[in-house]
C-alpha cells in the first residue's frame, strides 16, 4: 500500500505561517521547505533518511503519529492535514521540487527558488521616503496591509509636477527686471546658462533614476545610494536646506505681490525700505504659521490645492503671450512720466499731470512742482535739474512692432541709489547727482552680471519634483527621464522667449523699475497680460502660495528620510515612549530632551510633525532677511551643490564601470555629467563666490562629522568603487619596485594572543602599536586561533570581533585578521607570510615577550617566539618585541620628563634611530628627550666615533644626545661561569625528561600499579620539558641526524624512568635532597662540563653589556636595544632565551629591535 510522507522543515520561528490565513503557494515562502513524497514512488530515497522534519506513515507503519500531522486513507488518494499548511488547498505541482531540484535541496534556506524570487519582485511596493531597503523590509514578519499599486503616468506623476515646481515666483517678480538690467543678450545668456545646467543635470539623474528600482525617496536616496552616506548626509542636508530656504522665499514673494500690488494700505508700517523690511518679516511669519499649520493638519489638502496652484501658474502664462501678440495691434495704456531722460514715480503724478504747470483758466503748478521747489509759487527756487529739463511722457508698453527690443538689447547695470534713465531721450545733465528727495524711481541695489544669476537661477530649480514622486509612478524608470526633460524643456522655451518677448514689447525704464513705481504701482509683467494685470497679479499670488506649501511639505520628509536613514548622528531616530500618565510639565522636559533625536517620527500616519517644526525655524530664518533678493542666492548655493554632485555620481559610476551600473537611459555620457560639474561650479562662484565658499564649508564640515562619527553604512556607492579602483592602481604602482628608503615606514603587523575567553592577553601591545603611527603606514592586527577551520569559524569571527573592538578603542585605523590553525607557529608563519597585498605588506612584526616562560609547563610559548623570530628574520620584517608591555604607558598617560635611550651596538638598517622619532610624535612621549649610545671596544677611537656619530644624527636630522661605551676586555668573571652552568644543566636536565607521550604513559602507568605513586604528579614532572607539538622540530632533528652521524645521536640523550634507574639515580645523586646539595651539584664544574664554549662567551657579553646599560639607562623611560638572532641550531633555543633575559634584567621597560635588513633611514633629502 502506497504511503505518504509530508516534511516541513522551518527555519525561522516568524516563517512558521499559522492559522487559515496562509498563502496559497507554500513554496513562495521564504525560509522554509514543504516536501511531499510517496513511498511507492521513491521508497529508495536516500534524502529522506538525511531530512529533517517530521514524517508520518501510513497504517501498518508501526511508526508514531505526532501531534501536527495526520493521514486519512480513502479510495486510494492520500489526505495530509497539518498545522502549517492549509488542508482545503490542493498541492501544486511546484511543491514537488525536491524531485527535480534535490541537488540543492540542502540549501534552500540561503538559496530561495527563481520561482520565490521573482513572485516576491512581482509583489514589490515602493516604500517611503527614506525608508529602509527593500530587502530589510522583506525581513520584517508582520502582517502588511495590501497598498494599492501606483497608477500616475509621465503627464501627471512627473511633467506637470516639474512645471509647478520650474514656474515660480521669480518669472513673475523678477525676470523683467534681469531683462532690463541686464538687457536681452546678456539676459538670454544667463537663462540659457541657468538651463543647460539644469539640462544637463537632468540627463545624469536620469541615468541614475534608470539604474534600478529607485524607492520613494527621489534626489536623496539618487545621491547617497550613488556617492555614499558622506556625501549622502552632507549633499542631503544642503538640499534640505535649499528647499527649506525656498520655501521661505516662496512666502517672501507672496507677501511682497500682496502688499506691493494687491493691497498696499495693509502695510502695518509706512515708508521704504526698513519698514517695508519690516512689513515683510511681519506677513512673512503670519503666512509661515498659516501654512505649517495647513501641512500639519494634512498633506491632502496641499495635494487637492497642487492643481487650482498649477492652473494659476499656466493661466498667468498663457496670458503672456496673449498679451504680447494683442500688443502688436493694440498698444496698452500704461504711459510712464519723465523728467528729461529720467523716471517720475507715478504715485506722485496727479490727474495725469505730467508737468510743472497746469492751464486751468490761469497757470497754476502741479504736484510735481511743489516737489521739486518745495514750494507752489511760480517764482520759487527749483532744482537745477528741474530747471533745465522738462516733463514728458512715453509709453511704458510700446508693442511687440515697435522696435523697442533694439534699445534693450545691452544691459543698463545700476548702483543702488542710482536714477532709472532713458538713455534715448536728451537731457540737460545737472552738476549734481539726483536726491532721493525727489520723486524719481531708484534703484535698490547695487547690480551686476554675476548678481543677476545668483538671483534668477532659483526660477529653474524644481528638477527634483518628479524623482521625489518615484514611489507613485507606474513606471518610474520611463517616467522620470521623459517628464523631466519634457518639463526642463518646456519651461527653457518660455523663459526664452519670455526675455525676446519682455525685451520686444516693453519699454527698458519699465523693465529696470523692479516694483513697478513708474506704471503706476503695477506689476511689471501684468502690465503686458491681456486682458488685466490682475490676471498676473492673482495667478502669481496663488503659484507662490502653493509652492511654498510644496516647500514645507518636501522639506519635512527629506528631513526624516535622512533621519531614518541613521547616517547623522545627532539626527539618529530612537524610539522614545512616554507613559500617558506623566504630568503635563515632566512631558515638556521629555519633548524638550528628546527634540533632536525625534525628526525620523511623526504623527501615527507618518507626518514628520518635529521635522516640520524645525523646517519652519529654519524658514523663519529665511523670512526674518526679508529680501527675495538676499535670500535666492542662498538657495541657489544648495540647490547648485545638490546638481552638482548628482552629476558627479553619474561621472563616477560611468567612469569606473561598474558591474551594476546598467541605466535604461542610454542617452548620457560621463562628459556631459562632468560639462554639468562644470556649469554647477562655475555658477555657483559666479553668482556669489563667498556664499559658495560658505555653502561648502557648510556641507564639507557635515561630511567629516558623519565621517568622523562613523556612518556604519555600505550602500555599494561610486565612492567605495572610486575606492576600489585607487587601491588597485596604487597596489599595481607600488608593485613595480620597492619602496625608496625615503618612503619607508613601519607597517605594522601586531600579532595578539587570545585567552580561553576569547579576550585580548595584552592590549598594551596595541597600545604600543598605536603611539607608533606617526609614520601614518599600515597596521593589521593578526591573532591564531588553534583549531580547524571548518569547527572554529565561530571562534575566528569573535576572535576577529574582540580585536576590531580593541582596535576603536584604541583609535587604530587598520585590518585585522584572524587564522585557524591546528598549532599556533604555523598560523603565524603562514599570518606573517600572507599578510597584506602587493606593495602594501607588513615590513615590521610586533610581537609580546612570552612571560614566565621560565616557569612555564608548556614550552610551547617560548618555542612559537624563537620560531616567529625566524620567520621573521627569514621574511626579510623587522621585528620589535617590548618586554614588560604592562608597564609601557597608555594613551592617557603621557610622560612629563625622561629619556628615551638606544644603544646602537650593530647596524641593521637604522631602525633603531628611527623608532624614537616616531615615538616622539606621539603625544605620550613628546617630551622626553633622546639620547644615543653605542660600544667601543678596546682597538676603536672613541673620541672620533663620538664625533662621526655626532655628525651623522646631524645629518639625518635627529635631536639627540651622543655618548660612546668603552668595553674594555676583561676576564670572564665567576658569576658568568655560575650563570652559564645554570642555564646549561637546566637545558640538559629538560632535554633528559623528554619522552614520548606513549613511553611516559605507559611506563608511569606500570609505576603508578608499583608503587600508587599519583599519576597526575609525575605527569607534570615529566611534562616540564615535553613538547607534543614539536613534531616539526623533531623532524628536522632528524633529518639533521641522518646526516651528522653518530654525533647527534650521542647529543640526544634519551633517559626512561624505570623503577631500577629511579632507584640507581637517588643512590647516586642522595644530596640532591638538600638545598645545598642541589647547589653543588648544579655548580661545582666537576660534575658537570661545558659542552659549547661559546655559550661562556655569549654570556659574558650579555652580562657586561646589561651591566653598562643598567648603569647609564636605568632610569629611562624606555630602552631600545638591538635584538641578537636565535641560533641556528634548535637545541640552543633555551639558552637563546637565557641571553635575553640575562641581557634585559634589572631594565623597566625594554624594545628589542631587529631590523629587516634594508635601510629605513637616510641622510640624503
Amino acid at each position: 500500500m502506497a504511503s505518504v510522507r509530508f516534511t516541513v522543515t522551518p527555519t525561522k520561528a516568524e516563517d512558521l505561517p499559522g492559522g487559515s490565513d496562509l498563502s496559497p503557494d507554500i513554496s513562495l515562502r521564504s525560509g522554509s521547505r514543504v516536501r511531499f513524497e510517496s513511498d511507492s514512488a521513491n521508497r529508495s530515497d536516500p534524502l529522506s533518511e538525511v531530512s529533517g522534519g517530521v514524517t508520518s506513515t501510513s497504517a501498518g507503519g508501526g511508526t508514531d503519529t505526532p501531534d501536527h500531522s495526520s493521514i486519512d486513507q480513502g479510495e486510494g488518494n492520500s489526505k495530509t492535514s497539518s498545522v502549517y499548511i492549509n488542508s482545503n488547498h490542493q498541492v501544486d505541482d511546484d511543491d514537488f521540487y525536491d524531485k527535480n531540484l534535490a541537488l540543492f535541496e540542502e540549501e534552500m534556506d540561503t538559496r530561495p527558488k527563481v520561482s520565490s524570487l521573482l513572485s516576491r519582485l512581482v509583489n514589490y511596493t515602493n516604500l517611503t521616503q527614506g525608508a529602509k531597503e527593500h530587502e530589510e523590509a522583506e525581513s520584517i514578519g508582520e502582517k502588511k496591509k495590501p497598498s494599492k499599486s501606483p497608477q500616475m503616468g509621465t503627464l501627471m506623476g512627473v511633467y506637470l509636477p516639474c512645471l509647478q515646481n520650474i514656474f515660480g515666483v521669480i518669472l513673475f517678480l523678477r525676470l523683467t527686471w534681469v531683462v532690463g538690467t541686464a538687457g536681452v543678450l546678456q539676459a538670454f545668456c544667463i537663462v540659457l546658462m541657468c538651463c543647460c545646467c539644469t539640462m544637463l543635470t537632468a540627463i545624469s539623474m536620469s541615468a541614475i533614476a534608470t539604474n534600478g528600482v529607485v524607492p520613494a525617496g527621489g534626489s536623496y536616496f539618487m545621491i547617497s545610494r550613488s556617492l555614499g552616506p558622506e556625501f549622502g548626509g552632507a549633499v542631503g542636508l544642503c538640499f534640505y536646506l535649499g528647499t527649506t530656504f525656498a520655501g521661505a522665499m516662496y512666502i517672501l514673494g507672496a507677501v511682497e505681490i500682496l502688499l506691493v500690488y494687491i493691497a498696499p494700505g495693509a502695510a502695518i508700517f509706512e515708508g521704504e525700505g526698513a519698514a517695508m523690511l519690516n512689513n515683510m518679516r511681519i506677513y512673512g511669519s503670519i503666512f509661515l504659521l498659516f501654512m505649517a499649520l495647513l501641512v500639519f493638519v494634512g498633506v491632502k489638502y496641499v495635494n487637492k490645492l497642487a492643481s487650482v496652484f498649477l492652473a494659476c501658474v499656466i493661466i498667468s502664462i498663457l496670458s503672456i503671450y496673449v498679451g504680447a501678440l494683442v500688443s502688436a495691434f493694440s498698444v496698452p495704456d500704461f504711459p510712464v512720466c519723465m523728467l528729461g531722460n529720467r523716471t517720475i514715480n507715478a504715485h506722485d503724478v496727479v490727474d495725469n499731470h505730467c508737468s510743472k504747470t497746469v492751464l486751468v483758466k490761469v497757470a497754476k503748478t502741479t504736484r510735481l512742482w511743489k516737489l521739486f521747489c518745495h514750494n507752489s509759487q511760480l517764482n520759487a527756487t527749483c532744482d537745477e535739474y528741474f530747471t533745465s529739463n522738462n516733463f514728458s511722457e512715453i509709453k511704458g508698453i510700446p508693442g511687440l512692432t515697435s522696435g523697442a527690443i533694439s534699445e534693450n538689447l545691452w544691459g543698463t547695470y545700476l548702483h543702488k541709489g542710482d536714477v532709472l534713465e532713458k538713455r534715448s531721450l536728451h537731457a540737460s545733465q545737472a552738476a549734481h547727482p539726483a536726491s532721493d528727495r525727489y520723486p524719481y524711481v531708484f534703484a535698490d541695489i547695487t547690480t551686476s552680471f554675476t548678481v543677476l544669476v545668483g538671483i534668477f537661477f532659483p526660477s529653474v530649480t524644481g528638477i527634483m519634483a518628479g524623482s521625489n514622486r518615484s514611489g507613485d509612478l507606474k513606471d518610474a524608470q520611463r517616467s522620470i527621464p521623459i517628464g523631466t526633460i519634457l518639463a526642463i524643456l518646456t519651461t527653457s522655451l518660455v523663459y526664452l522667449s519670455n526675455v525676446v518677448l519682455f525685451g520686444a514689447c516693453i519699454e527698458g525704464v519699465v523693465l529696470r523699475d523692479k516694483f513697478g513705481h513708474s506704471v503706476k504701482g503695477n506689476l511689471v509683467v501684468g502690465t503686458l497680460a491681456w486682458p488685466s494685470p490682475w490676471v498676473i497679479v492673482i495667478g502669481s499670488f496663488f503659484s507662490t502660495c502653493g509652492a511654498g506649501l510644496q516647500s514645507l511639505t518636501g522639506a519635512p520628509r527629506l528631513l526624516q528620510a535622512i533621519a531614518k536613514d541613521n547616517i547623522i548622528p545627532f539626527l539618529r531616530v530612537r524610539a522614545a515612549k512616554i507613559p500617558a500618565d506623566v504630568e503635563l510639565l515632566m512631558y515638556l522636559c521629555c519633548i524638550l530632551q528628546l527634540f533632536p533625536l525625534v525628526f525620523g517620527h511623526g504623527k501615527a500616519n507618518g507626518e514628520p510633525t518635529w521635522a516640520l517644526l524645525l523646517t519652519a525655524l529654519i524658514a523663519e530664518l529665511g523670512i526674518l532677511i526679508a529680501s527675495l533678493d538676499m535670500v535666492a542666492p542662498i538657495l541657489t548655493m544648495f540647490f547648485l551643490m545638490c546638481y552638482l554632485f548628482v552629476n558627479l555620481a553619474c561621472a563616477l559610476q560611468t567612469l569606473l564601470r561598474t558591474p551594476n551600473w546598467r541605466p535604461r537611459f542610454s542617452y548620457y555620457h560621463w562628459s556631459l555629467s562632468f560639462l554639468g560639474m562644470t556649469f554647477c561650479l562655475a555658477l555657483m562662484f559666479i553668482s556669489s563666490w563667498y556664499y559658495a565658499i560658505v555653502a561648502m564649508v557648510i556641507a564639507g564640515m557635515i561630511y567629516k562629522y558623519i565621517e568622523y562619527q562613523g556612518a556604519e553604512k555600505e550602500w555599494g556607492d561610486g565612492i567605495r568603487g572610486l575606492s576600489l579602483s585607487a587601491a588597485r592602481y596604487a597596489l599595481l604602482r607600488l608593485e613595480e619596485g620597492p619602496p625608496h628608503t625615503k618612503n619607508w615606514r613601519p607597517q605594522l603587523l601586531v600579532l595578539l594572543k587570545l585567552d580561553e575567553d576569547a579576550h585580548v592577553k595584552s592590549p598594551r601591545l596595541l597600545t604600543f602599536a598605536s603611539q607608533l603611527k606617526a609614520g601614518k603606514g599600515l597596521t593589521i592586527v593578526g591573532t591564531v586561533v588553534p583549531g580547524n577551520y571548518l569547527q572554529s569559524y565561530g571562534e575566528a569571527l569573535a576572535a576577529e570581533q574582540t580585536l576590531k573592538h580593541l582596535m576603536d578603542k584604541e583609535r587604530v585605523k587598520g585590518f585585522c585578521q584572524c587564522i585557524v590553525a591546528q598549532k599556533p607557529r604555523d598560523g603565524i608563519s603562514h599570518m606573517i607570510q600572507s599578510s597584506g597585498l602587493g606593495g602594501m605588506k607588513p615590513n615590521t612584526v610586533v610581537m609580546g615577550w612570552p612571560h614566565a616562560w621560565r616557569q612555564s609547563e608548556d614550552p610551547q610559548s617560548w618555542k612559537t617566539f624563537i620560531n616567529t623570530v625566524r620567520v621573521t628574520t627569514a621574511a626579510h620584517l623587522a621585528l620589535l618585541v617590548p618586554k614588560n608591555i604592562s608597564l609601557f604607558p597608555s594613551n592617557s598617560e603621557p610622560c612629563t620628563e625622561g629619556y628615551i635611550d638606544v644603544w646602537w651596538i650593530v647596524h641593521d638598517g637604522g631602525m633603531l634611530m628611527l623608532l624614537p622619532f616616531l615615538l616622539r610624535q606621539h603625544k605620550v612621549w613628546r617630551k622626553c628627550s633622546m639620547r644615543i649610545f653605542t660600544v667601543a671596544q678596546m682597538e676603536d677611537n672613541s673620541i672620533q666615533m663620538k664625533k662621526d656619530l655626532l655628525t651623522f644624527t646631524y645629518q639625518l636630522r635627529i635631536d639627540a644626545e651622543v655618548e660612546v661605551v668603552e668595553m674594555h676586555d676583561s676576564d670572564i668573571s665567576a658569576y658568568t661561569y655560575e650563570r652559564t652552568l645554570m642555564m646549561e644543566q637546566r637545558c640538559q636536565m629538560l632535554r633528559q625528561m623528554r619522552l614520548s607521550k606513549s613511553d611516559r604513559d605507559r611506563e608511569v602507568g606500570v609505576e603508578s600499579l608499583q608503587r600508587g605513586f599519583d599519576r597526575n604528579s609525575m605527569l607534570r614532572l615529566t611534562s616540564i620539558g615535553s613538547d607534543d607539538e614539536d613534531d616539526t622540530d623533531g623532524g628536522e632533528r632528524d633529518r639533521a641526524g641522518s646526516g651528522g652521524g653518530s654525533s647527534e645521536h650521542h647529543r640526544r640523550i634519551q633517559m626512561t624512568w624505570t623503577k631500577e634507574k629511579t632507584t640507581q639515580y637517588r643512590a647516586t645523586h642522595s644530596g640532591c635532597s638538600t638545598p645545598e646539595g642541589f647547589r653543588d651539584m648544579l655548580f661545582n664544574t666537576s660534575h658537570f662540563s661545558f659542552r659549547d664554549h661559546s655559550n661562556v662567551r655569549r654570556m659574558h657579553t650579555a652580562v657586561k653589556l646589561n651591566e653598562v646599560i643598567v648603569n647609564r639607562s636605568h632610569d629611562a623611560r624606555v630602552v631600545l636595544l638591538n635584538m641578537p638572532g636565535p641560533p641556528k641550531n634548535t637545541e640552543g633555543d633555551e639558552n637563546y632565551m637565557e641571553f635575553l633575559e640575562v641581557l634585559t634584567e634589572g631594565l623597566e621597560r625594554v624594545l628589542l629591535v631587529r631590523g629587516g635588513g634594508s635601510e629605513v633611514i637616510t641622510i640624503y633629502s
